[in-house]
């Protein structure tokens, strides 16, 4: 149960985040703590998917991990990326709903 909480907040901070990406005049740094945030939370999220022996989810998250991940940044185009994190958003309001952790898990 605690994990499903944490669960859900790091999909709902990253969803958060990845809304207000779509507008513009953010500085360079907000988009460097979005990377930041939707890497940890996609990771975890990855983690807690082999944890529960979920395959498909751990591809989806783990790639979803690299594609923000901080350390070696993919550049890919302003526009292109803004259908990156809306993409990514939906998908993680989605995953609130049908990822689900067993009960019994820890």
């Amino acid at each position: 149960m605690v994990l499903n909480n944490q669960k859900n907040m790091a999909i709902t901070i990253s969803i958060i985040f990845l809304f207000l990406a779509l507008f513009e005049g953010w500085p360079y740094g907000f988009y460097t703590l979005l990377r930041l945030i939707v890497f940890a939370a996609t990771a975890f999220l990855a983690w807690l998917a082999y944890k529960c022996q979920k395959h498909g989810w751990i591809w989806i998250f783990g790639f979803m991990a690299l594609l923000f991940n901080p350390l070696i940044p993919v550049h890919l185009g302003r526009e292109l990326w803004m259908m990156v994190d809306l993409f990514v958003a939906i998908f993680l309001i989605i995953s609130i709903f049908v990822f689900k952790l067993p009960e019994d898990f820890k």
